[in-house]
C-alpha cells in the first residue's frame, strides 16, 4: 500500500517540524482550487447542521431527542473536518456549563474514540521511522488500535525486554491537512480583524500560537522531550505520575512510552468502584496545574479527560505531552499579584497587573477600566475570596475586555483553555467544585515562602493597611497555607527571617516595628492606669478613661496564630527557639530593639509628665 507523506516546508529527517504561516501561505496561494474545495468541505456541514437545527425547531421535536440527534451530527461533522476541529470539540466536551449532557457525552468520544486509519499504514510508518518491522521491535502488538485520537492512534504492545508499552503512530498526511486548515482559518481571522475594528485582541497571534502548538504536537520527538521535562518538574508532587519514554523506539511519527493502566477521571462510577477518591485526584490536578502556571511556567495545554487517568494505585497520570506551552516569570508573578489585589480590592493596582500581563497598553486611560473592574469584583466577591466562581469571573471578564481597551495576548488563550478544561472535569465530578478553594492554599504558601521581590510586595500589601498590621489576614494566610501539602513551617520561618532582615525587607521590618510599638504602648498605658488606680494617685488623671487593655480582637488573632503555628507541618519548638535565637543575634534586631525601647520609653515619659492635647 502506498503511504503518503508530504510534510510542510521541511524534510522530516532534518529538523523539528515548525509552523511557518508565510511558507504555508506561499504553498496554498498557488493552489486555489484545493483551498476552495476545503472551504466547501467546511461550509457544507455547517449549513447542514444549521438546517437540521432549524427543522427540529419547526416540528417541535422533543428536546431530549433533538439534542441527542444534533449531538451525534455535530460529533460526526467535527470528526470529518479533521484535527483542528476535533480539538475544538474536545474542549467543548469538558464544559457542562455551556452544553447539554447529550452534547458532552457525544463530544467526549472525540478524545479517544475517533475512526482509526488502517493498521497497514501504521506498520509502514513504524518501519520508516524505526528502521525495522513491528514484529522485529515488539514482542507483542495489538492487531487493532486500542484508542484513536485526533493526531494518531495507540496500540498496546510489549517490548522484547518485557515492559508493557503504548505505541502511538501518527495519522497519514497530518501536516498537510492541518496546514491547509490553518491557512483557511488565518485568512478568515485576518478578514475579521480588518472588517471589525472594535475587536482589539490580536486574533491572528492567538491562532498562530494554536498553530505552533499543533505543529509541535505532530513531532513525537518533541512530545517525548516534553514528557521528560514535565516529569523532571512535577513528578515529585505526591500522586502525580508521568510515563517513561522509550527513546530507542521513538521517532518523528512513532512514540513508544510506558503503558498506563487507568480510568478517565470522568468515569466516576468506575473510579469509586476501585476505592479511589476522584475529588482528591482533581485536587491533585489543580495543585499540579498551579505549579505549572505559577511556579515553573511549563504547562500542559490540553488536559482533557482522555489525557488524565486515575491509576489503580490512586495516582493521577498525565498523558499526551504534545501540546505544551510556557508562561514567563513576570507573567507568573503578575497573576499571583492580581489575585492579591482582588483580595484587597485594590483595583488601581489590578489595572497595573493587566498592563504587566500585556492585556493593556501602558498609556491606557486607567479610570474607566478601574471602574469596570471595581464593579465586576465588588459584585462577585463574597466573604471568602476562595468561594469565587472561576467560570463566572472568566465570562464576566471576557465581556469587560470586549467593552474596554483590552487586547488578549496569545499565551492567555492556552492558559484559559487548560484551566477551563480542568474545571470542566472537576464540575463533572462535583458540580459545586470551586477552583479557587483549591488554589488559595497554594497562593498563601507562595506568598509566605517565595523570596521573589514581586511577591514580597504583595505580601506587604496584603498584611498592612494604612500603617496597621492586619492580624486577621495573617491568620487566614497561615490557615490556608497549612492546608497545602508542600507547606513546611520551618522552611517558611527560615525564608521569612532571611527576607525580613534583608535590604528588601527593611520596609516591612519598620512597619512591623511600628505595630509592636502600638502594642507595647497600649500595654504600658494599661499598666500606668492600673498603677494610678492602685496607688490612688492623680485621681483626675486625664488617662483614667483610656482603654485598659489591648484590643481583644487582636489578642484573639494572636492566640489563633500561635495555635496555627503549633499545628502546622514541621512545627518544632526547639527549632522555633533556634529561629528566635537567630533573630535575636542579628544586628538589625539590636537596632530594632533600641528603636522600640526608645520610642516606648519616650511615649511613657510623655504620658507621665504631659497631658494629651
Amino acid at each position: 500500500m502506498e503511504v503518503k507523506n508530504q510534510p510542510i516546508a521541511i524534510q522530516i529527517s532534518e529538523q523539528p517540524l515548525c509552523y511557518d504561516p508565510e511558507e504555508i501561505a506561499h504553498k496554498f496561494n498557488s493552489n486555489k482550487i484545493r483551498v476552495i474545495k476545503r472551504w466547501l468541505e467546511i461550509l457544507l456541514p455547517i449549513i447542514s447542521f444549521a438546517a437540521q437545527w432549524w427543522w427540529y425547531r419547526i416540528i417541535r421535536l422533543k428536546p431530549h431527542i433533538k439534542h441527542h440527534r444534533l449531538a451525534i451530527k455535530l460529533r460526526q461533522h467535527l470528526t470529518n473536518l479533521g484535527t483542528a476541529y476535533i480539538k475544538v470539540g474536545q474542549a467543548l466536551s469538558t464544559r457542562p456549563d455551556l452544553l447539554p449532557t447529550a452534547y458532552l457525552d457525544e463530544l467526549a468520544k472525540l478524545q479517544d474514540e475517533l475512526p482509526a486509519f488502517p493498521t497497514e499504514i501504521a506498520h509502514q510508518f513504524i518501519l520508516e521511522e524505526l528502521g525495522a518491522t513491528p514484529d522485529q521491535i515488539y514482542a507483542e502488538l495489538t492487531i487493532e488500535p486500542v484508542a484513536a485520537a485526533s493526531l494518531g492512534q495507540v496500540y498496546k504492545g510489549k517490548l522484547k525486554t518485557g515492559e508493557t508499552v503504548a505505541v502511538k503512530v501518527q495519522r497519514p498526511d497530518l501536516a498537510e491537512k492541518i496546514a491547509l486548515d490553518m491557512y483557511i482559518l488565518r485568512g478568515l481571522t485576518l478578514w475579521i480583524e480588518k472588517r471589525f475594528s472594535e475587536i482589539r485582541s490580536n486574533l491572528v497571534a492567538i491562532l498562530d500560537e494554536f498553530g505552533a502548538r499543533l505543529f509541535e504536537e505532530m513531532d513525537y520527538i518533541q512530545e517525548g522531550n516534553n514528557a521528560e521535562k514535565f516529569a523532571s518538574l512535577y513528578s515529585n508532587i505526591a500522586d502525580i505520575y508521568v510515563p517513561k519514554i522509550y527513546w530507542q523506539y521513538t521517532n518523528r511519527r512513532v512514540l513508544t512510552m510506558e503503558w498506563i493502566q487507568g480510568t478517565k477521571l470522568t468515569n466516576l462510577s468506575s473510579i469509586q468502584a476501585q476505592g479511589i477518591n476522584a475529588r482528591q485526584l482533581i485536587e491533585v490536578g489543580i495543585q499540579c496545574t498551579l505549579r505549572q502556571l505559577l511556579e515553573h511556567g511549563f504547562f500542559h495545554a490540553d488536559p482533557h479527560p482522555g489525557n488524565l487517568l486515575a491509576m489503580e494505585n490512586g495516582k493521577l497520570a498525565y498523558l499526551d505531552f504534545g501540546m505544551m506551552s510556557y508562561i514567563q516569570p513576570y507573567q507568573r508573578y503578575a497573576l499571583i499579584n492580581a489575585l492579591v489585589h482582588v483580595v484587597n480590592r485594590d483595583f488601581t493596582a489590578l489595572v497595573q497587573d493587566y498592563i504587566d500581563l500585556d492585556f493593556l497598553l501602558p498609556d491606557v486611560d486607567v479610570a474607566p477600566v478601574r471602574g469596570a473592574l471595581t464593579t465586576l469584583f465588588n459584585n462577585a466577591l463574597t466573604s471568602n475570596v476562595a468561594e469565587l466562581n472561576f467560570q463566572v469571573i472568566i465570562q464576566q471578564l471576557s465581556e469587560l475586555m470586549y467593552e474596554h481597551s483590552f487586547q488578549v495576548p496569545a499565551y492567555y488563550a492556552l492558559i484559559i483553555r487548560a484551566l477551563v478544561a480542568l474545571e470542566g472535569i472537576a464540575m463533572k465530578i462535583d458540580p459545586d467544585f470551586k477552583v479557587l478553594v483549591s488554589a488559595y492554599p497554594y497562593i498563601a504558601k507562595r506568598l509566605l515562602t517565595d523570596p521573589a521581590p514581586e511577591l514580597r510586595t504583595s505580601l506587604n500589601n496584603l498584611l498592612f493597611k494604612d500603617g496597621s498590621f492586619r492580624w486577621n489576614r495573617l491568620e487566614r494566610l497561615l490557615t490556608n497555607a497549612r492546608n497545602h501539602n508542600d507547606y513546611n513551617l520551618n522552611l517558611a520561618l527560615d525564608q521569612g527571617i532571611d527576607f525580613l532582615f534583608s535590604e528588601r525587607g527593611e520596609y516591612i521590618r519598620t512597619r512591623l516595628a511600628n505595630e509592636l510599638i502600638q502594642i507595647f504602648d497600649t500595654f504600658g498605658e494599661t499598666v500606668l492606669y492600673r498603677a494610678n488606680v492602685l496607688l490612688q494617685m492623680q485621681i483626675d488623671s486625664p488617662y483614667s478613661n483610656l482603654t485598659t487593655s489591648i484590643d481583644p480582637q487582636t489578642l484573639s488573632y494572636i492566640k489563633n496564630i500561635w495555635k496555627l503555628l503549633q499545628n502546622s507541618p514541621g512545627f518544632n519548638f526547639i527549632k522555633l527557639t533556634q529561629a528566635i535565637t537567630k533573630i535575636l543575634v542579628k544586628p538589625e534586631t539590636h537596632q530594632l530593639g533600641h528603636y522600640l525601647a526608645n520610642t516606648v520609653l519616650q511615649r511613657t515619659l510623655d504620658r507621665l509628665f504631659n497631658k494629651p492635647s
